[in-house]
C-alpha cells in the first residue's frame, strides 16, 4: 500500500507529507483547494510526464518521494509484487517490504527518477507503476466513449499482453513484406532509375574504405598536429616532474622505498606497505617511460597534416549524404548493397516474397483469430461481471454487453503490378497491430429499452458508475491473476456527475472495494466521504503574500462532521446541518 508521500515545491505545495493508511481514506476540500495535486503528484512519482511548469515559483527544482509498503505476510504467502522486478532491473532494496521512488524536476527541464535511491529510466518506472497503484482519473470517462478505450479495457479484463505483442510483432512483419512486394513490382523505368542511384552510392562508399571509429581517430590526430608545441610543453613537463627534475617523483620514490627498507629493520609491521610502494614506483616508472616515447615521435609533419584535413573534408562531404557518423554511413552502405541486390535480382526476390507474404499473412491471421476468440469469451465473462457490479451500484436493472463488428477478408492489391498484369496480387489478412476485432460497449440502463452504444443513452452518472464497475471488475482479473493480497486504488474524482442516492452507491462499493484494498478517494461530494475510514481535508492558506496547499488529518468525529456539513451545505453551517452530517458519519460506519 502507499504508506507516505512527501512532495517539495511542487505547485502550491511548499512542503508536505502526508501519512496513508489501510482501508478507504478520502481527501476532500473546497473547489481549487488542490486535491489533485496529491494525485498529479504520485503519478509523477510513478513516471508521469514531468514539466518545470510544476515547480513552485521561486524553487529550483521540485521533488516528489513515494513510499510503498508490502503486507508483513501476503495471501497464501505472496510476496511483494515489485520484488521481480527490483531483480529483473538490478536494484537493491534495503528492506525487502518497502519500495521508494523519487522523482526530481529541475528548473531547466530535466528530471531524473530514482527507486531506493538509485536512477531508473522512465520506460521502467512505468513498468513498475501498475505494481504498486492503480490511478483512476476524471478524464476516462470521456475515453470510455472511444472504441480504442474500449478494446483496451476488455484486453486489460482478459490478461490479453502477451497475446497482443504476438500479433502486433506478426503484423509488422507482414506490412514489411507488403511495402517490398510493392517496390518490387515497381515500373522497369523506376528500378533502372533506383539501380543507378544504388550502385552510385555503394561504389562511392566503397572507394572512401570507410573504418569505423576513423573519424574520431583522425580528428584526435589533427588536434595534436595542430597544437604540437602545446602538446610537446606539456608531455615534456610531466617527463620532467616525473623523471628528470631535481626531486622528480621516481627519485622520491626511491628515496621513500630506503627509508622503509631501514624502518622495516625494526619494525617488520611495514613490510606489507613496502609492497605497495613498489607497485606504484613500476606504474610511474612505466608512466615516465611512455612519456619519453612520445616526446620521441613528436615532430612537424605538415605533409601529414595535409593529408588529415583532406581525409576530414571527405569524410565530412559523405556525411552529408550518408549520415553522421563513419558508423552510421557503413550501416547505409550495408543497406544500399541489400537493396541493390534485391533490384537485380528482383524476379527471383518477387518469388520468395510472394511465398514469405503468404506464410506472414496466415501466421497473422492464426494469431489474430485466437486472439479473436479470446476476446469473445472475455467479452461474456466481462459482461456478467459488470452487471454484478452495476447492481451494486444502484443500476440493478441496468444490462451491459460487448459487441463485436466482424469485418470482412480483405486482399492486398499492388495497382502498379495489376496493370502491369495483375501478378502482384497477394491474399493477405485484413486487421491491424491490434488484431481484427471491432469492438462497442452496450448498455441498456432501464427495463425496455433496447441496449445501445454508451454515447447515445448513458447519462454522466451511469458513466461514472459504469466505468468504476469496469475498473473494478479489472482490478479483480488482475488480482486474481498476479495473486497479490491487495492493491492501491486511486480514484481522483470519478464521482463527477452523480450525487443523491446513485452518489450513496458509489460510496458503499468503494468502502466494500477498501475491505482488500487500500483505496484513495478525492471526491466534492458527503454522501461518498462518509463511507472513509481516514478522511484527509486539503486547503489553501495565504502567508506573507503566499498562498500554501496544507492537508490536515481530521481524526475526531466532530472534525469529520464540520467538513461534512462545509460539503453539504457551504458557508452557512447550521445545528441541523452538524446534526445530519454527524448521522451520515455513524450511518458510513455501520456499513
Amino acid at each position: 500500500m502507499l504508506q507516505e508521500i512527501h512532495i517539495q515545491n511542487y505547485a502550491v505545495v511548499e512542503s508536505l507529507t502526508v501519512e496513508f493508511h489501510p482501508g478507504f481514506n478520502v481527501l476532500t476540500g473546497e473547489t481549487g483547494s488542490g486535491k489533485s495535486i496529491l494525485v498529479d503528484a504520485l503519478d509523477l512519482a510513478l513516471g508521469g510526464r514531468a514539466s518545470p511548469d510544476v515547480i513552485r515559483t521561486g524553487a529550483d527544482r521540485a521533488t516528489v518521494t513515494a513510499v510503498f509498503r508490502a503486507e508483513a505476510s501476503g495471501r497464501r504467502g505472496a510476496k511483494p509484487p515489485w520484488r521481480d522486478w527490483l531483480e529483473r532491473y538490478g536494484v537493491r532494496g534495503e528492506a525487502e517490504l518497502e519500495i521508494i521512488l523519487r522523482r526530481e524536476i529541475q528548473a531547466g527541464g530535466r528530471s531524473r527518477l530514482l527507486v531506493n535511491d538509485e536512477p531508473v529510466t522512465l520506460a521502467a518506472a512505468k513498468e513498475l507503476a501498475p505494481l504498486l497503484v492503480e490511478i483512476h482519473g476524471q478524464g476516462e470517462h470521456a475515453s470510455l466513449l472511444v472504441r480504442e478505450s474500449q478494446l483496451d479495457l476488455l484486453d486489460a479484463f482478459a490478461r490479453n499482453a502477451e497475446r497482443l505483442d504476438e500479433v502486433a510483432g506478426l503484423y509488422a512483419r507482414r506490412r514489411e513484406l507488403e511495402r517490398e512486394w510493392v517496390s518490387l513490382n515497381q515500373s522497369e523505368q523506376e528500378r533502372l532509375r533506383a539501380l543507378d542511384l544504388l550502385r552510385f552510392q555503394v561504389d562511392e562508399l566503397a572507394a572512401a574504405r570507410l573504418e569505423p571509429g576513423e573519424d574520431q581517430q583522425l580528428e584526435s590526430e589533427r588536434a595534436v598536429l595542430c597544437n604540437l608545441e602545446k602538446v610537446r610543453a606539456a608531455a615534456a613537463a610531466a617527463h620532467a616532474a616525473i623523471y628528470e627534475d631535481e626531486g622528480a617523483a621516481l627519485a622520491r620514490l626511491d628515496a621513500a622505498e630506503g627509508a622503509l627498507d631501514e624502518l622495516g629493520r625494526y619494525d617488520p609491521a611495514f613490510e606489507s606497505h613496502r609492497e605497495s610502494l613498489t607497485a606504484a614506483r613500476v606504474a610511474i616508472d612505466e608512466l615516465a617511460r611512455a612519456l619519453g616515447d612520445y616526446l620521441g615521435r613528436l615532430e612537424a609533419d605538415p605533409a601529414r597534416l595535409e593529408e588529415l584535413e583532406d581525409r576530414l573534408a571527405q569524410l565530412d562531404r559523405l556525411k552529408r549524404k550518408y549520415g553522421g557518423t563513419t558508423e552510421e554511413m557503413l550501416a547505409f552502405a550495408e543497406r544500399a548493397r541489400a537493396d541493390l541486390a534485391r533490384l537485380e535480382n528482383r524476379d527471383e526476390r518477387r518469388a520468395e516474397v510472394r511465398r514469405e507474404l503468404e506464410t506472414a499473412a496466415g501466421n497473422y491471421r492464426k494469431a489474430a483469430e485466437v486472439l479473436s476468440r479470446d476476446r469473445r469469451e472475455a467479452a461474456l465473462r466481462l459482461a456478467r461481471e459488470v452487471h454484478r457490479e452495476l447492481a451494486q451500484l444502484g443500476m440493478d436493472k441496468a444490462r451491459f454487453a460487448v459487441t463485436f463488428d466482424d469485418a470482412p477478408a480483405a486482399r492486398a492489391v499492388d495497382a502498379a503490378g495489376s496493370a502491369a498484369g495483375g501478378e502482384s496480387e497477394v491474399a493477405a489478412s485484413a486487421g491491424g497491430p491490434r488484431g481484427i476485432d471491432r469492438i462497442a460497449f452496450l448498455v441498456s440502463p432501464n427495463p425496455g429499452e433496447d441496449l445501445r452504444p454508451l454515447d447515445r443513452v448513458a447519462s454522466g452518472g451511469e458513466i461514472s458508475r459504469l466505468m468504476l464497475a469496469l475498473k473494478t471488475v479489472i482490478a479483480g482479473a488482475a488480482a486474481r491473476e498476479s495473486d497479490r493480497a491487495s492493491r492501491t486504488l486511486v480514484f481522483d474524482e470519478v464521482d463527477a456527475g452523480i450525487g443523491g442516492q446513485v452518489a450513496e452507491c458509489v460510496g458503499e462499493r468503494l468502502k466494500r472495494l477498501a475491505k482488500e484494498n487500500q483505496v484513495l478517494s478525492v471526491t466534492h461530494l458527503p454522501q461518498i466521504a462518509c463511507f472513509g475510514d481516514h478522511h484527509f481535508c486539503v486547503e489553501k492558506v495565504q502567508r506573507g503574500g503566499r498562498t500554501f496547499a496544507e492537508v490536515q488529518y481530521l481524526e475526531a468525529d466532530r472534525e469529520r462532521a464540520a467538513e461534512l456539513a462545509r460539503m453539504l451545505s457551504g458557508r452557512q453551517i447550521t445545528a441541523a446541518v452538524l446534526e445530519h452530517a454527524a448521522a451520515m458519519l455513524k450511518q458510513g460506519a455501520r456499513r
